[in-house]
Parts: structure tokens; C-alpha cells; sequence
């Protein structure tokens, strides 16, 4: 994957978690209807499951990843956190499956630097791979959610 690696991070990380933003309504539609969670299924590739983990007013916190069968049991992965601020039109990660939130990845190496670093990787990540969503086709319909898909999977 290519790694864009800008000058003035704070500047394209606004522009990074917009553009986000956009891309998360494209992909899931419904987005602040969604109850708990959905499946998005396409021909031939591993379901896309997305949870809600928290909601208030003008924030909602969600869960998005793969489902990749191995037998009886399922892999979840990249099983990206997003917080999605619905005022401000954007969508920041706060976690996946690979690397912890901020404060603990980052507990002996505090300066901004390193915090807008770790942002950029998570956030720059999230955009490649909503894009790759995109492309495959995957779309959330959340009027008719996918509930047993969703149950099967242990989340």
C-alpha cells in the first residue's frame, strides 16, 4: 500500500477524517439510524460487519471489519473503532485490531508529534481501506440488516 506522508499533518488529517466521513455514508447509507449492528455481503469476498459500541447526540462510535471464516469460528479483522462526529461532518479512528488507542500506544512518547503520527497511520489506513470497500461493491441496507449473519459472528 502506498503511504502518503504529508508535511502538514494536522491540515490533511481534517481533510483525511472528512473525507472519511463522506466515504463511511456512502458505504452505510443509514449511518446515524443504525441500531446495533449489520452485515454488507458481496459475492465471492468476507461479510463487512459494522456495530454500534456508543452513541450520544452528535457522536457515534462504531466497530467495522471483515469476517473471515476458519471452520467454526470467525476472524474478525482489521475491526476498526471509528468515532463518527456528525456535527463536524468527520470520522476519526481510535483503534484497530493491530494497534491500541492513542494514550496506550503512545504512554512513554507523549509530544505531538508522535500523537499526530500515530493519528495520520490509523486515519490514512481507514481511507485506503473504505476505498477498497468501495470498489468491492460493499453497501450497508440497514432497513433489512442481516441479523443471523451478525449473531453467528461473536463479537
Amino acid at each position: 500500500m502506498n503511504v502518503m506522508n504529508p508535511v502538514n499533518k494536522s491540515y490533511w488529517l481534517a481533510s483525511v477524517c472528512e473525507a472519511n466521513y463522506r466515504k463511511l455514508n456512502e458505504l452505510i447509507p443509514e449511518l446515524a439510524l443504525i441500531s446495533s449492528a449489520a452485515a454488507a455481503q458481496v459475492d465471492g469476498k468476507p461479510a463487512l460487519l459494522v456495530r454500534v459500541i456508543e452513541r450520544s447526540p452528535y457522536t457515534l462510535t462504531v466497530e467495522l471489519t471483515h469476517s473471515f471464516s476458519r471452520g467454526f469460528e470467525s476472524l474478525l479483522e482489521p475491526a476498526v473503532r471509528i468515532r463518527v462526529y456528525f456535527d463536524a461532518g468527520a470520522a476519526e479512528v481510535l483503534s484497530d485490531h493491530e494497534r491500541p488507542f492513542v494514550l496506550e500506544a503512545l504512554r512513554h512518547e507523549r509530544s505531538l508529534r508522535a500523537v499526530m503520527d500515530y493519528k495520520w497511520s490509523l486515519n490514512y489506513f481507514l481511507s485506503q481501506w473504505l476505498d477498497h470497500c468501495l470498489k468491492s461493491s460493499y453497501r450497508f441496507t440497514l432497513s433489512s440488516p442481516d441479523e443471523e449473519l451478525c449473531e453467528t459472528v461473536a463479537y
